[in-house]
């Protein structure tokens, strides 16, 4: 790996796993355990930095010295890849979805301040930019230019995403991760033992996308995955009183943040499964924190 990025992952935390102590689990006979991902990095956090680290890799083997990429006014892979791009001397681009509002986001602030370059554009404009996967594919785009997809959702990103995998010291049944644009989840079934399920959580309405995505991420077939489209709370970046107070009376619980966008989600949604039992007795999970705590400026949680 490039030594500027060995250099950057040296100063991270440890992603340690964390064992929920739940009466509700308990009762179901269930064992959770948390990937804490958030913990990485207080701003490259989570599945962030796994997707982010070897596309960042190729860039500076190939001589770029400017990003580009795209996201939405609270965009956590933008926030990481802005700050990202500041430590390791880069410019960097984004693409922002609408147009720009009269008082910036703190996201956008954020990215502003650590020098990225703001462009807003239509959302036809935005959906047409998804087209675009290769690192060379933007149209107009320079040598030293390197074009990331939204949400760092492509083939480099599995490699990274692997190694999360790679870090579970312990015997597990089913992993369990919120999903975007599915890359973390692609990433997760092609690195786990052929025993283990994966189950994704659509953090999106109407994703039934997913399944294709995924399956053309992926470099071999698998059958032992799934994504529930039940718990997005009525679409991307939505949320209701329901999922907030779940996510404080966890926090109160355990000590761990959430946030409503992916991992709230995604816990609230294994936590009504097990309410209903559907899982068998005496399984256990592992949940992914994807970080993206940033994100809670957003709400008020």
């Amino acid at each position: 790996m490039h030594p500027a990025l060995s250099q950057l992952e040296h100063s991270f935390q440890p992603s340690v796993l964390t064992q929920i102590d739940d009466p509700l689990l308990s009762e179901h006979n269930i064992e959770l355990w948390l990937k804490r991902d958030d913990l990485i990095h207080p701003i490259i956090s989570g599945n962030k930095w796994r997707k982010l680290k070897y596309c960042l890799d190729h860039a500076l083997t190939v001589g770029a010295d400017t990003l580009m990429s795209m996201g939405g006014a609270y965009s956590n892979h933008l926030h990481a890849l802005a700050y990202t791009g500041k430590v390791l001397g880069l410019k960097t681009h984004a693409f922002i979805r609408g147009e720009r509002p009269s008082v910036l986001t703190p996201t956008l602030i954020d990215i502003q301040q650590w020098g990225m370059e703001l462009t807003f554009i239509s959302r036809t404009e935005y959906r047409q930019l998804r087209q675009y996967k290769q690192h060379d594919a933007l149209p107009g785009i320079k040598p030293n230019e390197y074009w990331i997809p939204e949400g760092g959702a492509q083939v480099l990103a599995l490699k990274g995403i692997a190694e999360l995998v790679t870090e579970i010291p312990v015997c597990y049944d089913l992993i369990c991760v919120p999903c975007g644009t599915g890359t973390t989840l692609a990433g997760i079934i092609g690195a786990v033992p052929e025993q283990v399920s994966v189950l994704g959580f659509a953090a999106l309405k109407s994703a039934g996308f997913l399944n294709a995505d995924v399956d053309a991420l992926l470099v071999e077939p698998s059958l032992h995955w799934q994504v529930n489209f039940d718990y997005h709370f009525g679409g991307f970046a939505n949320s209701n009183a329901t999922l907030l107070q779940f996510m404080s009376a966890f926090a109160q619980r355990t000590g761990i943040l959430l946030e409503p966008v992916y991992t709230g989600k995604m816990l609230y949604g294994l936590y009504d499964l097990i309410t209903q039992r559907h899982f068998k007795p005496g399984q256990r999970m592992i949940a992914v924190h994807t970080g993206g705590l940033q994100g809670n400026r957003g709400f008020k949680v």
